[in-house]
């Protein structure tokens, strides 16, 4: 009997049936109708070999594509890349078998191969699901060449950021995995925590009447609020470009929140006993940090081309205090302005703020050393150490001229045209 699923066999049968030689005339009729049956066979064979072609081809398929992926793999670990891979990448692969197939074997007597053929299939599937959960939920740091456009911000420091990374949980975190943003992240959320705490033990203190503690309290709600937008925003930014875009606003916001908080309570006590001098003061500095919040919401404003307009914008801000300090310095003189105002430690405030945004703006100093200070001492990071430095600074400040402003008592009895420049 032919084998039918050898193909040498049947190419020796058809041969057998066409030679007229090998047969008389009643052989070729018997060959004739038992051929009608073998054709009948060989299609039925064909089409077997046909589906099981097909198998063969997807589980091809499967290989080839698991090959690719592990070959891209390969290739980024030994080019030093590591790299967050997306999930979209890797479509769904197709299907080991069809479903039909596993019916028509048990159907031709065959249904413990086709149950262990099934159970292969749907194990490769739930085995391919892990590996993808897993490749989404581990992130490896990468190089700034391999970074989507969004998150390229500094390109003098080239290795140790952080991918993409869709999952706020994740984002967070990171905060206690070392990359480019571990620094700025920590130093401003323990900055963060201890105004808290500063607030806290101040605001609960007997010291000051409410109304001046709400003076300080305006401090205290913009550092607060500018450490703590700050903190969020390099946490997550990496998670999208919207998530990145809608957190540097806040981020901006809250430098200027900072800048005005800063400046009420020196205007509050500075200008004590001089209502009309203190409120357009409070006024001008409130319209100005308003201002810079509007120009903060444009989109295009957090983008790396525009890093000096935005150092120049809250540098503005800051230094239109000098008018309100040259007003006090003229009217109190240098001596009682460093004595009852804590001029220093507004002027030191002040060199800090801008020493950091020149820092910050110019990228000193990995542009003189790009790759150096990829980790550690890099620009930003100078600049969250000394606002944090700053701010405390500032605090102490204006706790001096709230303890001298009374130990003088009441403000003399002057009209409102002198009450511009006496004190």
């Amino acid at each position: 009997m032919v084998d039918y699923l050898d193909p040498s066999a049947i190419e020796n049968e058809m041969e057998s049936v066409d030679d007229p030689i090998s047969s008389n005339e009643t052989d070729s009729q018997t060959h004739l109708l038992s051929g009608v049956h073998d054709e009948e066979n060989i299609n039925e064979s064909e089409q077997m070999l046909k589906q099981s072609s097909e198998m063969i081809a997807r589980e091809g398929l499967r290989e080839r594509m698991t090959a690719r992926r592990r070959s891209r793999l390969e290739c980024d670990s030994a080019e030093g890349e590591e790299i967050l891979l997306d999930p979209k990448e890797f479509p769904p692969l197709p299907e080991a078998s069809d479903p039909s197939i596993f019916e028509e074997m048990r159907a031709d007597g065959e249904a413990a191969l086709a149950a262990g053929m099934e159970f292969l299939s749907e194990t490769s599937e739930k085995a391919q699901r892990i590996i993808q959960r897993v490749i989404t939920d581990v992130w490896k740091q990468t190089h700034f060449h391999h970074l989507p456009e969004w998150l390229k911000d500094n390109d003098f420091l080239h290795f140790g950021h952080r991918p993409q990374i869709q999952s706020f949980r994740e984002c967070f975190k990171s905060i206690f995995r070392i990359h480019t943003e571990t620094v700025n992240i920590w130093t401003h959320m323990i900055g963060c925590i201890a105004f808290v705490a500063v607030a806290t033990y101040f605001l609960a203190a007997e010291n000051f009447a409410w109304t001046e503690k709400w003076m300080f309290s305006a401090f205290f709600a913009g550092a607060v609020l500018c450490l703590g937008f700050s903190f969020l925003f390099h946490t997550v930014y990496c998670h999208s470009q919207s998530v990145g875009k809608f957190f540097s606003k806040l981020d901006y916001c809250g430098i200027a929140l900072l800048t005005l908080g800063s400046f009420v309570p020196w205007l509050h006590f500075g200008f004590y006993c001089r209502s009309v001098a203190k409120h357009i003061y409070i006024g001008v500095i409130s319209v100005l940090a308003i201002t810079a919040i509007v120009v903060s919401l444009w989109d295009k404003f957090s983008e790396p081309a525009y890093r000096a307009l935005r150092a120049g914008v809250f540098v503005a801000l800051g230094l239109s205090g000098v008018i309100p300090a040259i007003h006090y310095v003229s009217s109190e003189g240098w001596v009682r302005s460093v004595h009852e105002g804590s001029m220093i430690y507004l002027v030191l405030m002040g060199v800090l703020y801008v020493s950091g945004a020149v820092l910050y703006a110019c990228r000193v100093p990995e542009r003189w050393f790009p790759g150096r200070f990829d980790i550690w001492f890099q620009s930003h990071q100078i600049f969250h150490v000394l606002v944090v430095i700053a701010a405390f600074v500032h605090y102490h400040g204006i706790s001096l001229m709230a303890n001298h402003r009374f130990t003088l008592g009441a403000c003399p009895q002057i009209s409102d045209t002198a009450s511009w420049f006496v004190s």
